[in-house]
């Protein structure tokens, strides 16, 4: 256990009967980028359980936090959800992953595309004030099956705003844009149908993707990533890498 820390439980949050959230204490010497990921684990039967999880949190943070989807027979997250404060959890001393600015290149828009539990990098990199010198603006999509599911919802479009240090970039900056595919809501629909149909840049009024001025970071379903992969790889984008920028990037490590 020497790549590993343990950490304290300090606050759990259930989203759905299916979705949950978790803040734990962090280790002093735990460095990260925003958008990266760590491996979070149990001791089950004398036996560590773990799993890759993006941080929530950004990476001047003094908490880590994290988002769960809730599987039954899963046998880290059938634990993982009876979570309570004051538990314990162990925390990879080390992060890693594709979804760090770095690894595209200079660009004017940027686009984060997410789906269920994907969204959980792109939280840690809207708090990071470095990303609002860097684009003049950046868009957020999240889509569930149903509104419930939509997490963080509130937290990003009324408390992220008001943020004492980086409120007045988030406003002037930062277009959130959730969607549902299950139930009636203000924005329906897959966000690859959105895109292919070019009705997401009209309901933004905004342009449509090139590979001259935009710039994407996907984190979700497997079919997400690959619709919106062969898109992208259509209008000449190329993937970028932690070796190798490039006008988007797609984090492989695991998805939900």
């Amino acid at each position: 256990m020497s790549t590993l820390t343990q950490q304290t439980i300090l606050s759990v949050h259930h989203w759905t009967d299916k979705l949950f959230s978790f803040t734990c204490t962090r280790d002093p010497g735990f460095r990260f980028d925003n958008g990266q990921f760590t491996m979070i684990g149990l001791e089950v039967d004398g036996k560590l359980l773990l799993r890759a999880y993006s941080l929530v949190s950004a990476n001047y943070e003094e908490h880590l936090e994290f988002l769960s989807v809730k599987v039954q027979d899963g046998p880290l997250t059938s634990r993982l959800q009876h979570l309570k404060v004051g538990n314990k959890v162990y925390v990879g001393k080390k992060s890693t992953g594709t979804l760090v600015v770095d690894n595209l290149l200079p660009g004017r828009m940027l686009w984060l595309l997410s789906t269920g539990t994907g969204l959980a990098p792109f939280l840690s990199i809207i708090k990071d004030s470095d990303i609002y010198d860097r684009y003049e603006k950046i868009v957020l999509t999240h889509t569930c099956r149903f509104i419930n599911e939509l997490a963080y919802k509130e937290y990003i479009t009324l408390h992220l705003p008001m943020h004492e240090h980086i409120g007045e970039m988030i406003r002037e900056k930062l277009i959130y844009f959730p969607t549902v595919t299950r139930e009636p809501f203000q924005n329906c629909g897959r966000i690859t149908e959105l895109i292919e149909t070019g009705r997401l840049f009209s309901l933004l009024g905004m342009p449509p993707f090139s590979n001259e001025n935009s710039r994407v970071m996907l984190c979700g379903s497997p079919h997400m990533l690959h619709k919106t992969r062969q898109l992208l790889d259509s209008l000449g984008f190329a993937e970028g890498s932690n070796s190798a920028p490039g006008h988007y990037v797609i984090e492989k490590a695991f998805v939900d």
